[in-house]
């Protein structure tokens, strides 16, 4: 299982960092640059069908593993802002819990807020 997690933990440090790199403007300047050196090239060899496909199979394959290392940081990053906005939730649960004593209708809210995130708890046998 350690095998394993540890495994996990390589690949998602290794997907931040393909992240971070992809995410700058020099590495977009570059894919730019690519291009624009690339699009001549098919006037110039045109008849050169390996050479096009070639170069249509090497942006295949580096846009596809792009996309997953990318994706790959998107859901960790959902996860976190996820967890950030459970525990504000949750905290103000409590602060409008302490603060109910007044009547049924601040309850009612806080045990929909609960809901709503997903952080309900068992009530008391009195109801609150």
């Amino acid at each position: 299982m350690s095998d394993n997690s540890s495994t996990n933990r390589l690949f998602d440090r290794f997907a931040e960092a393909a992240s971070l790199f992809a995410s700058h403007a020099a590495f977009f300047i570059g894919c730019v640059l690519l291009v624009v050196i690339w699009a001549p090239t098919y006037f110039v060899l045109g008849s050169l069908n390996t050479w096009q496909l070639l170069i249509n199979t090497a942006t295949t394959i580096v846009t596809f593993l792009l996309v997953a290392l990318l994706q790959n940081a998107q859901r960790r990053s959902d996860d976190a802002v996820h967890q950030k906005l459970d525990a504000l939730a949750d905290g103000l649960a409590d602060v409008m819990e302490h603060m109910s004593t007044e009547g049924d209708a601040l309850r009612n809210d806080i045990t929909e807020l609960r809901k709503a995130v997903g952080t309900e708890r068992p009530t008391n046998s009195n109801g609150s």
